[in-house]
């Protein structure tokens, strides 16, 4: 793990800059943002641990889902230029690597995006405009509401952007690079452009109500970013949910998330809402070896109220650790209406009693169990415990949502002022 910050790194206080440069569209329109970024530079790399004087910190929105996680469908579909490191690079789940040795025709190879060095226009002016930029465009993999932003330049210590700026824009169905340079796409400024530090995770919190699809990332004037990271809350298609009729109320990718869990020691919980079968041990839950009398669970909020007719528990590729048994409890919450997520993760008025809906049930190892509910069911969050220990891969629970939560998801899905 990247070491947290030392008391002594700086970090911006206000944006600083002038606003991101606009490409052929129309204006953007600004959003309220706190910038927690890193200024100044970074030393050169001295050996050993490259993450060793890395910068970072605990962002208050690093718990909530990130939008663009490319196992959730994300992709960087276009950018200016990419000469020393491919655009990919930014949406790797795993963080950046770096090896000091490994050069190739073009320079050094970096795990991240970096473009070349841009010049100015004569011997008189060497230096690049003070508009120039270079830029990518990001297709989020699940659309929603950002609530933070991490731009991280790990590794990039003499070749990262003087500034960033994020926009956002919020476009139906599957717009080419194209589509979405055209004049008439309204475009969001999230970060305005803010100065930043290599090798360091620089973060901004996002205050925009409003459901998004694509991002744009510019890097003023040039240089490389390793990875980017946007947190925030899904808002999945009423109308594409509805037209399924039953789905899984708790997937990642239709807007359901962990809540709350016991142990989080070996892999994180949001990996049992994850897409797919999971293909190794650490891409589901697994949690330390207990030595007492207790057991572990974890607690999830399902998208929007709803009807839970089945569900399936998958200890896929957990031989010798799965959970022994398991057990599920249910509970119809109010609505979240309280404060924003990123700062409480159990808003909403979690009044309700739990109704367990399976039993304590034996699991084996290695295996997908299903059960189908008697009749069914209504919750806004459900509880799995494991006992005593150990792990499963994935939960799914399959359903519909009522009538009213039907409205309310269509009314987030619209936006503010709609």
């Amino acid at each position: 793990m990247p070491p947290t910050e030392s008391p002594t790194e700086s970090r911006t206080g206000s944006p600083a800059g002038s606003p991101a440069e606009s490409p052929s569209a129309a204006p953007a329109v600004p959003a309220p943002t706190t910038p927690l970024a890193y200024t100044g530079d970074a030393r050169p790399y001295g050996g050993g641990d490259p993450y060793a004087d890395y910068r970072t910190a605990d962002f208050p929105f690093s718990h909530l889902v990130d939008l663009a996680d490319r196992r959730l469908g994300a992709a960087v579909i276009a950018a200016n230029d990419e000469f020393f490191a491919d655009r990919e690079n930014l949406l790797t789940p795993t963080p950046a690597v770096f090896d000091p040795e490994h050069f190739g025709h073009k320079g050094k190879v970096m795990d991240g995006w970096e473009t070349r060095r841009r010049r100015g226009a004569s011997a008189r002016t060497p230096h690049p405009a003070d508009d120039d930029h270079d830029w990518a465009l990001i297709r989020l993999g699940a659309p929603g509401i950002v609530r933070g932003i991490v731009v991280d330049t790990a590794h990039f210590r003499g070749n990262y952007p003087r500034s960033v700026s994020v926009r956002a824009a919020s476009v139906p169905g599957s717009p080419s690079p194209e589509d979405l340079l055209a004049d008439d796409v309204e475009w969001t400024t999230l970060v305005p452009r803010t100065p930043v530090g290599g090798h360091a995770a620089n973060g901004f919190t996002v205050s925009a109500a409003q459901r998004f699809t694509h991002l744009r990332l510019n890097q003023h004037p040039d240089g490389g970013i390793a990875r980017l990271r946007v947190h925030g809350d899904v808002v999945p298609d009423p109308a594409w949910l509805a037209a399924l009729g039953t789905f899984d109320l708790a997937a990642l990718e239709n807007g359901g998330r962990v809540e709350d869990a016991s142990d989080r020691f070996y892999s994180p919980a949001t990996n049992t809402i994850r897409p797919g079968r999971s293909r190794k041990m650490d891409d589901g839950w697994e949690t330390r070896r207990r030595r007492d009398h207790g057991n572990d669970w974890i607690r999830y909020r399902l998208v929007e109220q709803a009807e839970i007719r089945a569900m399936e528990i998958d200890t896929a590729c957990l031989k010798g650790n799965s959970a022994g048994w398991a057990a599920v409890s249910v509970r119809d919450t109010a609505p979240h209406t309280g404060p924003d997520r990123t700062t409480d993760r159990t808003t909403g008025g979690a009044t309700g009693e739990w109704t367990e809906i399976l039993p304590r049930t034996r699991l084996q190892p290695d295996t997908n169990h299903r059960f189908l509910l008697d009749a069914p069911v209504t919750a806004r969050e459900v509880r799995i415990d494991i006992y005593p220990d150990g792990g499963i891969s994935r939960l799914r629970l399959f359903g519909s949502l009522t009538p009213e939560a039907g409205a309310r998801l269509a009314a987030r899905h619209r936006g503010p002022g709609s």
